[in-house]
């Protein structure tokens, strides 16, 4: 994964890594992955959610590191 397709969202607070994210997997095609790295608490909440809510796929999370890394790929229902 390049790191064009990282997001680097340490140091940032609820509802900005999600936020953030949004608008990174915009500018992403159908099926490119985005890695995020956060340390806000909440986060482990906020991005599984927003995937869910968004038709992305979460298809990797690491919570034992810091900060945690969140692999998300674009789902075909968010290109609408």
């Amino acid at each position: 994964m390049s790191d064009d397709h990282t997001l680097d969202a340490t140091g940032l607070l609820c509802p900005l890594p999600v936020l953030k994210a949004r608008k990174r997997l915009q500018a992403l095609p159908v099926g490119a992955c985005l890695r995020v790295l956060a340390d806000d608490p909440a986060a482990v909440i906020d991005i599984p959610h927003f995937c869910t809510e968004q038709g992305h796929d979460l298809v990797e999370q690491i919570l034992d590191s810091e900060p945690q890394v969140y692999i998300i790929c674009r789902g075909t229902r968010a290109a609408k």
